[in-house]
């Protein structure tokens, strides 16, 4: 494994000589532009490991994505040979059927520490709730970004992380604005405590998410990508594309139904991802058709 092989499939030519804040951010940005986050191989009968020298091997050489797990491990290994102060943590995530957090750990995120202050990090939640700059953890703080304004909220030891919802204009519905936010409107994304985890700690929710038929990630075919405006996602055999603030505190969403043979294509085209083996897209029905919803 090698630093400057992973600056390459991020496009990332910049100084990385200080361990700062600033840097931080703008790695973090070239990761989440160049890396989908995708379930994709489990549709393709692709076993999925969690050792590092795998997840490198599957997104830096094979030009790849993965899930949270994947992903912000990567990501995890890059940070630490750049010399930050960086620890994993578990996270729940919220369920917006349910109305309730996941009781078992189902998230991964990471905590950097910068000059005696904590930020997270967070490269793997993909669609209209993935941060794009390094958030600082602090409580009751809004905190806006080109995605929305986010905040953690902590209670007790237990750390809550939400974003402020927006409009969405999808010009081919009849009621084209949806999810309208009325004051205090808040989309829970998942509670996290500061117990430092290890990659290891993940080895059972990596097999369960790969063998259980009752998880999200078995029942919809998911790939996205944050873009310089907004991003990408392919759900099935919907390809979406969010423009952050299309007009002041609208969101534009556009969506296309593909065949089969446009799947391939588009996966090519706009994640940069060439699968090796025979994607099967799924997309169950009764589950939230909305993009923003099930991402």
């Amino acid at each position: 494994m090698n630093i400057e092989e992973y600056f390459a499939r991020i496009s990332y030519n910049e100084s990385h000589k200080d361990a700062d804040l600033q840097t931080l951010t703008v790695i973090f940005q070239h990761h989440i532009q160049a890396i989908p986050f995708e379930n994709l191989s489990m549709h393709c009968g692709e076993t999925i490991e969690l050792d590092l020298q795998s997840t490198y091997d599957k997104i830096v050489r094979k030009k790849r994505g993965g899930w949270c797990l994947e992903i912000n491990h990567l990501l995890f290994w890059a940070l630490q040979e750049l010399g930050y102060d960086v620890c994993i943590l578990g996270g729940n995530s919220y369920d917006p059927a349910e109305q309730a957090y996941t009781t078992e750990i189902n998230h991964i995120l990471l905590k950097v520490v910068i000059k005696g202050n904590s930020y997270i990090v967070d490269a793997g939640f993909g669609g209209a709730y993935q941060m794009w700059q390094p958030l600082m953890l602090i409580s009751g703080k809004d905190q806006p970004q080109m995605p929305g304004i986010f905040r953690f909220m902590e209670d007790n030891g237990s750390w809550y992380f939400e974003k402020v919802k927006r409009k969405h204009y999808i010009p081919e519905q009849s009621d084209s604005f949806t999810d309208t936010p009325e004051l205090g409107n808040i989309r829970k994304i998942y509670t996290f405590t500061l117990e430092p985890r290890h990659i290891t700690d993940f080895q059972e929710l990596n097999t369960y998410l790969q063998l259980s038929p009752d998880n999200i990630l078995q029942k919809k075919s998911i790939c996205t990508l944050q873009t310089t405006g907004g991003f990408y996602a392919l759900v099935g055999w919907t390809f979406s594309e969010m423009k952050y603030n299309y007009t002041e505190g609208v969101d534009l969403v556009q969506n296309t139904t593909l065949t089969d043979e446009e799947v391939e294509k588009m996966l090519k085209d706009k994640f940069n991802i060439v699968l090796e083996n025979k994607l099967i897209p799924v997309n169950v029905r009764g589950l939230p058709p909305n993009l923003v919803d099930t991402i």
